[in-house]
C-alpha cells in the first residue's frame, strides 16, 4: 500500500524528496536552534546530503516499507520548507509515528498542523493504521501544540527519562487512534 502522491492541502504541496532540495533542507538542517530538540545534530553539508539521499531512498510501501518521508513544499512557487515523516513503528499493532522539522521562518502559520493532518490521513485511509503517535521534548512548546491540535491527547510525560545532549530530558507523548481520528471528522 503506498498514498498517492504528491499530497495536495490548501497552501502545501508534500511530495517526496529529491536531490535539488539540497540547498533549503540544509538552510534548516545547519541550525542549531532547529536540531535542539531533534534526534541530530546541526548538520554539515555531507551529513545532509546523506540524510536527503536517506530519505529518497526511504520505502513507503505498507507493511514492507520503513517510513513514508516528505518535503513540505508551498503551492506559491514551490518552496521546500521543511519535512515531515511517518515511521511504521509496530507492523502488528498497526501503529506508526509522527514527526515533523520546519525552517523557523515558517513557525506559527500552521504549516505543521497542515502537513500533519495530511499524514494522519495518509496514515488512517491509505494505509488503515489503528494508532498514530507522536513524541518531543516537554520544552518544545510549538511541537506539543500540533499535536494537540491534532486532536491528539497527552499519554505521558517521562520526567528526566534519559540524557538527550548533555541534560535530563522530559518527553511528551501524544496518540490519536483511528476512531477517534475519525469521529473529530464527522465520520463513521
Amino acid at each position: 500500500m503506498r498514498p498517492e502522491l504528491p499530497i495536495v492541502t490548501e497552501r502545501l504541496v508534500l511530495r517526496p524528496f529529491r536531490p535539488d532540495d539540497f540547498a533549503a533542507a540544509h538552510d534548516y538542517m545547519r541550525r542549531e536552534d532547529v536540531a535542539r530538540f531533534e534526534f541530530w545534530n546541526a548538520t554539515t553539508p555531507d551529513e545532509t546530503r546523506q540524510k536527503i539521499d536517506e530519505w529518497i531512498a526511504t520505502d513507503p510501501d505498507w507493511p514492507t516499507g520503513d517510513r513514508l518521508v516528505l518535503a513540505v513544499t508551498l503551492h506559491d512557487g514551490g518552496a521546500m520548507i521543511g519535512d515531515c515523516v511517518l515511521s511504521f513503528r509496530d507492523r502488528e499493532a498497526l501503529q506508526a509515528e509522527i514527526g515533523y522539522t520546519l525552517h523557523p521562518d515558517w513557525h506559527r502559520k500552521g504549516i505543521a498542523t497542515e502537513a500533519s493532518e495530511a499524514l494522519l490521513a495518509v496514515a488512517f485511509s491509505t494505509y488503515e493504521l489503528h494508532r498514530v503517535y507522536g513524541r518531543c521534548d516537554a520544552r518544545n512548546v510549538g511541537s506539543w501544540r500540533v499535536l494537540e491540535k491534532l486532536g491528539m491527547r497527552r499519554e505521558a510525560h517521562f520526567r528526566e527519562h534519559a540524557i538527550f545532549k548533555g541534560e535530563w530530558d522530559e518527553e511528551f507523548y501524544y496518540a490519536i487512534l483511528k476512531d477517534e481520528w475519525l469521529a473529530q471528522r464527522g465520520r463513521n
